[in-house]
């Protein structure tokens, strides 16, 4: 049974999977489907969630096998990527044509973010699947819930939970370009202690991460350690401790604008959780009080150079929060918080020459604090109703306002509607604000949107098909204005100086977009199909301007994903799996175009005995040539195989 799950039309659908809570065991649910999603907040069966929402299970996660949490979302509807080359190198996704900085990456209930990165947003390029158990993507907009950045949606990654008193697992797999990657985890519960801790070793000669057409010839390397775990200590049968931890380091060879160069980038991430969870009014009302703390580090290097530290940043967010959750009878629930969130980044650009002293850092902070709440209603069986309020204080921009409404509804005849509403904010990042390219004066990001979908299915649950229709538009969207040499735009100097520079950020933008996601699965016997298709219209929308009704950069309009696998009784699975992308554009006057491609991958694994299994995969099998960012090289086929082993 595929275990791909898509909720309603943007998603694959399996079926009878249950999931743990995270960090709070959800009250009893009537649920046919028995998953309970944690990306909403707070523990929620999936038929009670209005949006749109993927979820994939353990099962889906080692079928695929993906290495990279991007590869994996990439096979979901209205995802689309971009990466400079290959593994490791700077990679941004995004959900149905927002910016990849408009998005939330959650990892074990901790918000991640690099306030020293351009947008203030994720780069996915070292997030690897490492012990994770299960990924959530919710689509739209959801500030309500998750504050600035949610704007086009939320990916939250639960890591593994011990069941039993002593358990672990293994990957090992080799293949192409000498990539070797390495996975093991151990843990366990005795009496009131849980705990579990996994790491992984991820190494790669790589590809050129500029193209040979553009003057690309040396492979780029790539090599990723990290390590994550967890522990809850129960106090009593109403209270606990929870203590998460999450580090990654990554190293990756990088090329000079004209081609091949030695430059090489390093990042490092940690990611740090400690709550106490107490539960009163006869468990009716749960409590979570926590402290969040993410630190992220980058350098990058020009070993040519006199001076071969050409960059140097540093993020830190430090977040306190408290959430209640209270059952106020068994059909109307409230979920509410309050958050403070503190954030800081310093970066310079030092000279490559000894002769000139490093420059100092240039430094910015910024905090923001919020509440909210959300309150569901079970008016009638299979009907589910909520709606959302959320007020932001930030320390430059005041107080802003947020909602949020949606309703899901499950017909006796197996047929699901739902629809939501939501509001988005996203403040200036610190970079945007301070940097050598800032500016003080930028106003925030403010975004609402929209979706109706239908799911019908079939034969019980062997058949499902399903759509989705969605708008969002985004005002004030900020982008980057360059500064030509002659240019008398007083913001083309250094604020307090009458040194030039290379341009500016500045809130002129506004995006629109629309489209329908589509999916249907079918499950037979041993033999499963699933496909979905995306239609993704994201255009630029400023009055105006000489972009005005252009595509808004590398966001292709058609976009598809179909698989088909069989089950054989004696423990062999064979699979396939197709990805069309349509064509895009690279820059914003739509000049550049990035031509269309179909990536075709071919996947067996087999049972040695209920935990052991052998797995191969061949990747891009006809060796398609293609681009998500110009100028930039993508992996070309690839073969792999390993062995993977659950006790």
């Amino acid at each position: 049974m595929s275990s791909l799950l898509l909720r309603n039309s943007t998603a694959l659908i399996a079926l009878c999977l249950s999931f743990p809570a995270l960090a709070q065991e959800p009250p009893e649910s009537d649920a046919q489907s028995g998953i309970i999603v944690t990306a909403t907040r707070a523990p929620t069966p999936l038929e009670q969630i209005p949006a749109s929402i993927t979820v994939l299970d353990k099962a889906a996660i080692d079928r695929a096998q993906d290495i990279g949490v991007t590869e994996l979302l990439l096979r979901t509807p209205g995802i689309s990527i971009s990466r400079n080359g290959g593994y490791g190198t700077a990679t941004s996704l995004r959900i149905r044509g927002a910016e990849t900085d408009q998005t939330v990456v959650v990892i074990d209930g901790v918000k991640l973010n690099d306030p020293s990165s351009t947008g203030g947003g994720y780069n996915f390029a070292n997030l690897l699947i490492g012990d994770a158990e299960r990924i959530e993507l919710l689509r739209g907009p959801q500030s309500t819930l998750w504050g600035s950045q949610a704007i086009g949606g939320v990916v939250n990654i639960v890591t593994a939970q011990p069941d039993a008193s002593l358990e672990g697992s293994f990957d090992i797999e080799g293949g192409s370009r000498d990539t070797v990657s390495a996975r093991a985890a151990l843990g366990g519960v005795s009496g009131p202690l849980s705990w579990r801790i996994g790491g992984q070793s991820f190494t790669t000669d790589g590809i050129s991460a500029i193209a040979p057409a553009f003057g690309g010839g040396e492979a780029d390397g790539y090599t990723n350690r990290n390590v994550a775990g967890r522990a809850e200590l129960a106090l009593s049968a109403n209270a606990s401790i929870d203590l998460r931890g999450y580090y990654s380091t990554g190293r990756v060879e990088i090329d000079g604008f004209s081609g091949d160069a030695p430059d090489y980038s390093h990042n490092r991430e940690f990611v740090g959780y400690a709550g106490l969870n107490f539960a009163l009014l006869d468990g009716r009302l749960r409590n979570r009080i926590a402290y969040n703390y993410t630190d992220t580090d980058r350098d990058s290097y020009s070993p040519e150079l006199e001076q071969p530290l050409s960059f140097e940043a540093a993020g830190k967010n430090r977040r306190f929060e408290y959430q209640g959750i209270f059952e106020l009878t068994d059909r109307i629930s409230a979920t509410f918080g309050a958050e403070n969130e503190r954030s800081r980044f310093k970066s310079r650009s030092p000279s490559g020459s000894l002769a000139d002293p490093l420059p100092d850092f240039i430094t910015g902070k910024a905090e923001i604090t919020s509440l909210y709440g959300q309150v569901t209603v079970r008016p009638l069986d299979g009907l589910t109703l909520n709606g959302g309020v959320r007020h932001d204080d930030h320390n430059r921009y005041g107080g802003r306002t947020l909602f949020s409404a949606g309703g899901i509804w499950e017909l006796p005849s197996r047929t699901t509607l739902r629809a939501s509403y939501g509001e988005g904010f996203k403040a200036p990042s610190l970079y945007q604000l301070f940097s050598e390219y800032g500016n003080v004066n930028l106003d925030p990001e403010r975004a609402h949107g929209w979706e109706a979908g239908v799911q019908q299915a079939l034969f019980g649950q062997a058949f499902t098909i399903g759509a989705t229709y969605f708008e969002r538009t985004t005002t004030g969207q900020i982008i980057y204005n360059s500064c030509s040499f002659d240019s008398t735009d007083p913001l083309c100097v250094m604020p307090g100086t009458d040194t030039p520079r290379w341009g500016y950020y500045l809130n002129v933008a506004r995006a629109e977009a629309h489209g329908i996601e589509a999916d249907a699965a079918l499950k037979l016997g041993g033999l499963t199909l699933d496909g979905n298709y995306s239609w993704t219209v994201a255009e630029d929308r400023s009055a105006g301007a000489a972009t005005e009704g252009n595509w808004l950069p590398r966001r292709p309009r058609h976009m598809a994903n179909g698989s088909i696998s069989y089950d054989f009784d004696f423990g062999l699975t064979l699979g396939s799996a197709v990805r069309w992308s349509g064509k895009s554009y690279d820059n914003a006057a739509n000049t550049t175009r990035l031509g269309d491609y179909t990536l075709v991958d071919l996947r067996a694994e087999y049972a040695l005995s209920d935990s052991l299994r052998l797995f191969a995969r061949a990747e891009n099998v006809f060796d398609e040539s293609y681009m998500t960012a110009y100028r930039y090289g993508t992996l070309g086929r690839s073969i792999y195989a390993g062995i993977r082993g659950r006790f």
